[in-house]
């Protein structure tokens, strides 16, 4: 099986410091919807694992949070796409779980369900904790400079464990060049 993880805020879509609590807050990064439609064209399966503390600090419902995630998975399909889970940790850094990233659990729990080994699965994020939980999992993190990825960067040569981490402009870039790399070991 041929999987790609992505997170959510700030790299499918734009991301907000106040959050994104209402399907109106939700705006496509361009090119991000066709990227993960031309994965999908590649017979990869996309899993989106995103922390949603929103919900853990009362600013957003498990309703809302499911029709955000209506209107993002509706952009997709017209684009020709389609995500196979949309996993979420909705706890705040202080409850201490084992989904929430830098932790591992959501990663984890997608290699259990797809019966996977996350070695050489990518994934994707805009937070250094993005890349730490793809690490933890033992997927290969990828980093994107849209959303918080700008800033990431800048603390990528201090992190012994992140260092050699790829970096691309967005989701698109990624995908372009991933693909291309695809084709060329095939």
């Amino acid at each position: 099986m041929r999987l790609v993880i992505l997170d959510r805020d700030g790299v499918i879509n734009e991301d907000s410091d106040q959050y994104i609590k209402s399907p109106e807050e939700w705006f496509p990064i361009p090119g991000s919807l066709e990227a993960i439609a031309r994965l999908c064209r590649a017979e990869y399966r996309v899993v989106i694992v995103t922390n949603q503390s929103a919900i853990g600090r009362g600013l957003l419902t498990l309703d809302t949070l499911n029709r955000i995630h209506t209107r993002m998975l509706e952009h997709i399909q017209r684009k020709g796409g389609a995500i196979d889970a949309v996993m979420v940790c909705p706890h705040v850094p202080d409850d201490e779980c084992d989904c929430r990233k830098p932790k591992p659990g959501m990663l984890l729990d997608v290699a259990q369900r797809l019966n996977i080994n996350l070695h050489k699965v990518p994934m994707i994020g805009d937070s250094i904790r993005d890349l730490e939980a793809a690490c933890a999992a033992k997927a290969s993190p990828v980093l994107v400079r849209t959303g918080k990825g700008q800033s990431s960067v800048l603390k990528l040569p201090h992190s012994d464990l992140l260092r050699d981490t790829p970096v691309y402009d967005d989701l698109a870039t990624f995908t372009n060049e991933f693909l291309r790399n695809d084709q060329t070991q095939a």
